[in-house]
Order: structure tokens, then sequence, then C-alpha cells
């Protein structure tokens, strides 16, 4: 189905509002699902919803909780999110961030006791529209096997970069889970009872699969063997240990057998190019435009231009395309809460 996205943001906040979530949650949620909607991006969409509102039913989720800071010193502010949403934590604190990193050069936002769900590209859009460099990071659950083994250890602890470029529309981005997927693709095969593709995960005896039942059940692979095992354990480390925060394994433990969605820490890293070249910043962001040319030109694909593409053709359009199953599982979502 066709619907525009101020149909969807709507229905988003009419599903927020149903449940009991508060104006700044149904705001900060809403904006990160439905660009991601649009982006096509559906892993990362306003399918989440279901997901978040299963998560508010077994408690795991505060849909009330006010984010408050809870340390602003140096270049450093933490802010404790109560068991809220980390889309509306980091709502709270990107302004101070930004502000820290335009005065000090670097700054670094540690988001304690959040439920994280989203796509970490939103958040680093944000930073590289102020012209800023940003990395961000965030365990989830135990669901990785690290390399070697068949046991998940790990979560699928994605990773975000963002670069600005002089069209401040199409920054240089990439967000990826350390997994060789995120947790979202398998369950939305497993939604439309489609087979994936090899090399994923392993069932609960540690065989290959592409059933994503058994994966489930079973563990996910790291991208890399033991490469993505390095990357995905940094994160746990850096934005989990290091922060004061859960582990993935934390995390699990604490969902307690329900299908609810990760609990723990996120970290934000901003950087200023401004103040770390000072006037030569210009001569040197055209020598990263002249070299992140050479990609296309060479055939290749920057990350996120597909998303950019489908954003502008979404844009143009006025309209996003839905799938026909999902809409009526949201529209259902409202009728059980009235």
């Amino acid at each position: 189905m066709h619907i525009t996205p101020t149909q969807l943001t709507q229905l988003s906040h009419d599903i927020l509002a149903a449940y009991g979530f508060t104006p700044e949650h149904q705001k900060s949620i809403t904006h990160t699902l439905v660009t991601a909607q649009q982006d096509q991006c559906h892993s990362h969409g306003v399918w989440r919803l279901l997901g978040l509102i299963d998560t508010l039913k077994h408690g795991k989720i505060s849909a009330t909780a006010t984010p408050t800071i809870t340390q602003d010193v140096g270049s450093i502010v933490k802010i404790d999110a109560h068991m809220g949403s980390a889309t509306t934590a980091f709502s709270v604190g990107l302004p101070r961030l930004i502000e820290k990193a335009q005065q000090n050069g670097i700054a670094l936002l540690a988001i304690n006791h959040c439920v994280h769900f989203s796509a970490l590209w939103v958040e680093i859009e944000q930073l590289t529209q102020a012209g800023l460099i940003a990395i961000n990071s965030t365990p989830s659950h135990a669901w990785v096997a690290p390399a070697g083994s068949t046991k998940p250890l790990l979560g699928t602890n994605p990773l975000g970069f963002g670069f600005p470029r002089i069209n401040p529309q199409e920054p240089y981005v990439f967000d990826f889970a350390t997994s060789a997927t995120a947790r979202g693709e398998i369950q939305l095969h497993h939604r439309h009872g489609t087979q994936m593709p090899e090399g994923l995960a392993i069932d609960a005896q540690g065989n290959p699969t592409t059933d994503p039942a058994a994966a489930m059940q079973g563990a996910m692979l790291t991208f890399g063997g033991h490469k993505g095992s390095a990357i995905s354990t940094m994160v746990e480390l850096l934005a989990g240990i290091a922060i004061g925060d859960m582990t993935s394994q934390e995390s699990m433990a604490f969902a307690d057998g329900t299908p609810t969605l990760p609990y723990g820490g996120e970290i934000i890293i901003a950087i200023d190019p401004k103040i770390l070249l000072g006037d030569d910043w210009t001569a040197h962001q055209q020598r990263g435009e002249d070299f992140l040319n050479q990609f296309n030109a060479s055939g290749a694909r920057l990350p996120s231009q597909r998303r950019f593409k489908a954003r502008a053709q979404n844009q143009q359009q006025g309209y996003i395309e839905l799938d026909d199953n999902l809409y009526a599982d949201l529209q259902n979502l409202l009728t059980l809460a009235n």
C-alpha cells in the first residue's frame, strides 16, 4: 500500500499515545522509525513498533521516563534514560554534545539504562548535519557466537560512523551490525516465511542454517570471522563496560526469557574537524570529496547511497510503500489498545 509520511507519522504517534508514551517519546521514536521507513530500511522502520509495544507489555521499557543529565564535565556528558527509549535520551543530549564538540574539538555522550531498537545512522546524520565527524555504538542481546564458538556471547553490536561532506544532505555514513546481518533481517525472514542467505547463523546444534526459526534458537555469526568478533567485543567494552552499563549477556539476562528489546547503554563520540584543522578544514574536506568521488567513478557504491536515493524518490513521489500485513498489524495495535 501507499501511505504519506504525514499519515505514517500520525499513525506512529497514535499508537504510542494509545499505549501511554509521553509526547517526547512519541516524537523521538516516530522520527527515527519513519525516517528508516522512508529510506526503505524496513528492518529498522515502523515494524519496530510491534516489538516496542511487546517490550512495554513485558515491563521492560518505560513509556513515561524523563532522561536526566547525570554528568556534564569537560568533554563528557552522561544521561540516564531511566529505562526509556534511547532515541529520547539522545534528543536530550544532542544539543550539549554538539556544543561541547564545537568548544573542545571532541566530545562524548554516554547514554545509560536505555532501550535501543533503532538505526544508529539516524543519530549519526544529525551530527554530520552539524558539521561533525561522529562514531556511535551499542551492545544488544547475546545472540551472536564469536568466531570458533557455538555459544552466543556477543550482541549484534552495531557500529556507526559519519563524515560531513560538502552536500550536508548526503554525508558519508555507515551503520552496520558486527554480526553477519542485523537481527531484524532474520526476524523479517521469519515473519515472511522466507529462507536466509547462507553464512549468517547456526542452529542450536552448531550446524549452519538458512532457517530463520532455527537461527533464532541457535546463534548468529559475526561478519569476517575473528575480525568481526574483535570489533564486536570492542563494542561490548566501549559501550557497555566503559560507561558502566550492561554487556549483551547482561541485557539478555535482564530480559529474563521475554522476547523484549535490548536494554543497556550507548556511546556517541563527536569530533569537530573545524577545531582539529582550523582554516585548513575547507581544503581537506575537498580532498575528502575528491577521494570519495572515485568510488562511484570506479563502479563502487558508497554506504548509504541506496538510502539517500530511496529517500529522494519517496519525497518526490509523496508516499512510502508499506507492506499490507504490517499496516494491518499496526492498526491492530490501535484496536487492542482501545
